[in-house]
């Protein structure tokens, strides 16, 4: 059976990821709208399949309290979805090799989803990354 989705349908289910799995921590949607073979690229490296993006997302959420996803900006074309996502959170677990150091951050990050059939099949994460080390301390900005 081949199901097809609109741009609409598309960006609704792009923005359950950051708003019902990342926020709300409903960790177990990610079985109800991602495909069982979906890649997640980052920074972080690539998770390959819903066990590890699962086990990603949990690290995420140890390693920050009140950690939110808040959806900025959505643009959907064809079967891509680009969206501008606001991170936020309080360091409380260690991240990257970084002890917690209780400090809160916020930083930007641009997702793009590729859906097919219905399912996320792959997405691409870009967190400002330095801005984040940098909030938490780990690394000095430039000139300072």
């Amino acid at each position: 059976m081949v199901v097809t989705t609109t741009r609409e349908e598309n960006a609704r289910l792009a923005r359950r990821f950051p708003e019902d799995v990342a926020t709300e921590g409903r960790i177990d949607v990610i079985d109800e709208i991602c495909a069982e073979d979906v890649v997640d690229h980052s920074p972080f490296g690539e998770a390959r399949g819903r066990e590890a993006l699962t086990e990603r997302i949990e690290s995420l959420r140890t390693a920050f309290g009140g950690f939110s996803a808040t959806v900025e900006d959505v643009v959907s074309e064809g079967d891509t979805v680009a969206m501008r996502v606001t991170l936020r959170g309080i360091h409380e677990g260690e991240f990257m090799g970084v002890e917690p150091t209780g400090r809160e951050f916020e930083v930007g990050n641009m997702v793009f989803t590729r859906i097919d059939g219905g399912k996320i099949v792959e997405r691409w994460v870009q967190p400002d990354t330095l801005g984040l080390l940098q909030q938490l301390g780990a690394v000095d900005r430039p000139g300072t």
